[in-house]
């Protein structure tokens, strides 16, 4: 969709909302609706059309914004955000109230001059939940490239006992941007023995063992768009109670991909793979939701956890990932990012989900 269109459908919501613009202050969503990849700017999306809604940025990006952005007029200030407020002339501002601090709505406030600002939270996002098809193909870039460096990784022995957390992960970021990425989604997780028991565990320098459980929770950043997946693997061969882990972990994934339709309530998505680890004495120990919306960032909308709302249209990109973590012990996490369509979920990762012993 292009960026043109994209401010179009929010020019609806604003109408809705009984506001004559909107502030975008949140540099996402300047990206989303109009292009531009830099660090200072903002946006007044106007109800009556491009042609009363103002770009601005600082000089540093003159150059970068005239080709990022030739259908908006331009504006250049500093104080960006200021700038475009002290001249939108309407009656009714919106602004992202998710997105601006205190100290700043009273520096908007201040430059509007007596302007009503009204709370638009949300909005953007709401929109960039649905992705179009080339926000879906640069996902599907970021998931092979993600894909390719772990088969890469594992081809080329890159899991052994005595390498550090630090080095697999390491090693995976490098290869990631040697096929093309920008850098990673972010922060790798590898999580060796107990420490894969830690959801968000940093890599250290512990050195791995014969016998571990390998947790690896990585993705590539391609386009502005990232990509989430996450294997377990065993060093050698896996004990009893590993594969118990790693089976009961594959069902309760399988249960909530098979969950993913359009209509579908987010929290019964949830719930679907949630289900299949209480009934197996393991609720307690499924720590976090089960998976997120994915995007221009990693963690966006919509929410697939108990405590999500909302249901899934057709077009949303989310991870799936359920994990179990048994203290001092290990734990098994697997994570897809998939796509919701009217049948089957496209799934953009392809790594194996069977258990591998390396």
């Amino acid at each position: 969709m292009p960026a043109p269109d994209r401010r179009a459908a929010l020019r609806a919501l604003l109408a809705d909302r009984e506001v004559d613009a909107l502030l975008v202050t949140d540099l996402v969503n300047v990206r989303y609706l109009t292009g531009f990849t830099g660090s200072n700017a903002a946006l007044l999306v106007h109800v009556d059309g491009d042609a009363a809604s103002r770009f601005c940025t600082d000089g540093r990006y003159r150059a970068q914004a005239a080709v990022q952005v030739p259908d908006l007029e331009r504006v250049e200030d500093r104080a960006s955000a200021l700038a475009l407020a002290a001249a939108a002339a309407v009656d009714r501002l919106g602004f992202e109230s998710d997105a601006v601090t205190v100290d700043a709505h009273a520096a908007l406030d201040a430059a509007a001059q007596g302007v009503a600002l009204v709370r638009t939270p949300g909005l953007v996002q709401g929109l960039r939940a649905v992705k179009d098809p080339d926000e879906v193909e640069a996902l599907r870039v970021a998931c092979a490239v993600a894909d390719t460096a772990l088969a890469g990784l594992l081809a080329d022995g890159g899991l052994v006992p005595g390498r550090t957390e630090r080095d697999v992960a390491l090693d995976l970021e490098t290869r990631m941007r040697r096929l093309g990425a920008q850098g990673p989604a972010f922060d790798t997780i590898v999580a060796a023995g107990p420490h894969s028991a830690v959801p968000h565990h940093r890599p250290t320098d512990a050195g791995l063992r014969a016998g571990d459980l390998v947790k690896m929770d990585f993705g590539a950043l391609v386009d502005g768009y990232h990509s989430d997946i996450t294997r377990t693997v065993v060093l050698g061969p896996a004990a009893d109670w590993q594969r118990e882990l790693h089976a009961l972990v594959a069902a309760a994934q399988r249960a909530g991909r098979a969950a993913l339709a359009p209509g579908a309530d987010v929290v019964a998505v949830d719930a679907a793979a949630r289900d299949v680890c209480v009934d197996a004495g393991r609720g307690e120990e499924f720590l976090h939701g089960l998976g997120h919306g994915i995007g221009l960032q990693i963690h966006e909308a919509p929410a697939l956890a108990r405590t999500g709302t909302g249901t899934l249209a057709a077009g949303m990109a989310v991870t799936v990932e359920p994990g179990v973590y048994l203290e001092g012990r290990g734990g098994v996490r697997i994570e897809d990012t998939l796509v919701v369509r009217d049948g089957e979920p496209e799934l953009l990762t392809r790594t194996t989900r069977e258990l591998l012993e390396v």
